[in-house]
């Protein structure tokens, strides 16, 4: 079992930053051994994949609307994910949830399948 617990969220203008992290923990869970990623949600929208890596970090995959301006990222000593979320829009308002891959080494980002959430954290974005 694996618990995510994410952190950063806020209210920024528009052109701003933030920066995300996702603490995991676990008994059994090795983080470092886990593909992690980011999930967004607007209300009355959708969850939406924001952003992906593997898990040795050699992989990432950005969801289009978020490519070029967020940038995921991973430090297995602190067992943390981060999204660095640079010039923000107003659109990118919601709440944001961390999650780990349902199976272990996994090669590409691309191939992650969420099997733990977060609770998430709010980000708005203001105009």
């Amino acid at each position: 079992q694996v618990q995510l617990v994410e952190s950063g969220g806020g209210l920024v203008q528009a052109g701003g930053s933030l920066r995300l992290s996702c603490a995991a923990s676990g008994r059994t869970f090795s983080f470092s051994h886990y593909g992690m990623a980011w999930f967004r949600q607007a209300p009355g929208k959708e969850r939406e994949f924001v952003a992906a890596i593997s898990w040795s970090g050699g992989s990432t995959y950005y969801g289009n609307s978020v490519k070029g301006r967020f940038t995921i990222s991973r430090d297995n000593a602190k067992n943390t994910v981060y999204l660095q979320m640079n010039s923000l829009k107003p659109e990118d308002t919601a709440v944001y949830y961390c999650a780990a891959d349902n199976s272990p080494f996994k090669g590409r980002a691309t191939n992650l399948a969420p099997g733990s959430w977060g609770q998430g954290t709010q980000v708005t974005v203001s105009s």
